[in-house]
């Protein structure tokens, strides 16, 4: 009897682990890594425009700053960082956008109370954070920040990023990936 409950026992084990290693194994698959190719998505944003991955890709980078909730202690330092170092990233020939998976409403009242300078995508569907591998067991999107260049590939991605120093950090790693700086045009 011990044999037999033995071999049950052996056998239920190795099932729970195959079943384990089958739901493991798509999620890390479908991760981003660097020199992959970022995937298009399309959203609304806080500012009332709609804006696609496609629009920018042989154009300029993008910076995709993904954030967990609107009007959380931790997010809304990130996003206020990020709006506190504008001029130093705007002089970066750059679109950066935060993302979230809220409402487009909650991320235009949550960019209308912080006076954010830049768009707030809005992923409520959330299968733009699927797709970049950002989705939280939680349903909320992982605090990552994403390098995309005008190719449309991921060449950086941030996985601790730190609120209160996002917006500094953002702009060093644009510096660091030799990101174009906006040209001035004489006499201007």
């Amino acid at each position: 009897m011990f044999k037999q409950l033995k071999k049950v026992a052996s056998r239920t084990a190795t099932v729970a682990l195959l079943s384990m290693t089958a739901m493991i194994l798509p999620s890390l698959s479908s991760a981003l890594e660097v020199g992959d190719k970022a995937p298009d998505f399309t959203l609304q944003a806080s500012n009332g425009q709609t804006y696609s991955l496609a629009d920018f890709v042989g154009k300029q980078p993008v910076v995709l700053a993904f954030f967990p909730a609107a009007f959380t202690g931790g997010c809304t330092i990130q996003c206020k960082a990020i709006r506190d170092s504008s001029d130093e990233i705007k002089s970066y020939n750059v679109a950066y956008f935060m993302a979230s998976v809220d409402t487009v409403e909650k991320n235009t009242e949550f960019a209308k109370e912080y006076e954010l300078d830049f768009p707030v995508l809005a992923d409520p569907e959330k299968t733009m954070t699927q797709a970049f591998g950002v989705l939280s067991e939680r349903g909320f999107a992982n605090r990552w920040t994403y390098y995309i260049d005008a190719q449309g590939i991921v060449v950086k991605i941030d996985k601790s990023t730190n609120p209160s120093s996002a917006g500094k950090d953002l702009a060093d790693s644009m510096a660091a990936l030799g990101f174009p700086r906006v040209t001035q045009s004489a006499g201007l």
